[in-house]
């Protein structure tokens, strides 16, 4: 597996021009085999891209005690951020060449703590790709456990380039 890659300035990051060469997916498949930088978010907040396919995208991730909220637990805003960047991919791999995408909305279910320092995985997957809109939905589970500990969903507009 290659080790990722991040953006580090605005300017490690594609061209406007470059982007809309390519589909959603090939800019995806880019990014996971290392030829262009990941988003530094990913990782300020220890995440990665695992897997990508047309209408699919896989996170790993493990919240440390950076992440938590006055009470120690870790803060809903990981949960929301791996959840949305999977969702976000998922819905990019269905974007045609020539075209880019924005969220328009994005919801998070947190079903129970995540315990600081558990890896776990945010499978998304694409649940209608139209003309203009690209509707998701994600499961982030404990790698070792398989327990559920949020959900997500996403509506996404795309945008001709």
């Amino acid at each position: 597996m290659t080790r990722a890659i991040y953006a580090s300035r605005p300017e490690d990051l594609p061209s406007r021009d470059i982007l809309l060469s390519m589909s959603g997916l090939e800019f995806m498949q880019a990014m996971l085999e290392g030829r262009f930088p990941g988003p530094a978010i990913a990782e300020t907040l220890n995440f990665t891209l695992a897997a990508i396919d047309k209408g699919h995208a896989v996170f790993h991730g493990t919240p440390s005690f950076a992440f938590t909220n006055p009470m120690g637990g870790v803060h809903g805003g990981w949960y929301g951020a791996v959840l949305d960047s999977a969702l976000g991919c998922a819905a990019m791999t269905m974007v045609p060449k020539g075209s880019w995408y924005t969220t328009l909305e994005y919801k998070v279910n947190i079903a129970r703590a995540l315990p600081v320092g558990m890896e776990v995985e945010c499978i998304a997957n694409v649940q209608h790709a139209g003309r203009s809109t690209v509707v998701a939905e994600a499961v982030l589970r404990g790698a070792m456990d398989g327990k559920v500990y949020a959900t997500g969903s996403t509506t996404c507009i795309i945008i001709a380039g």
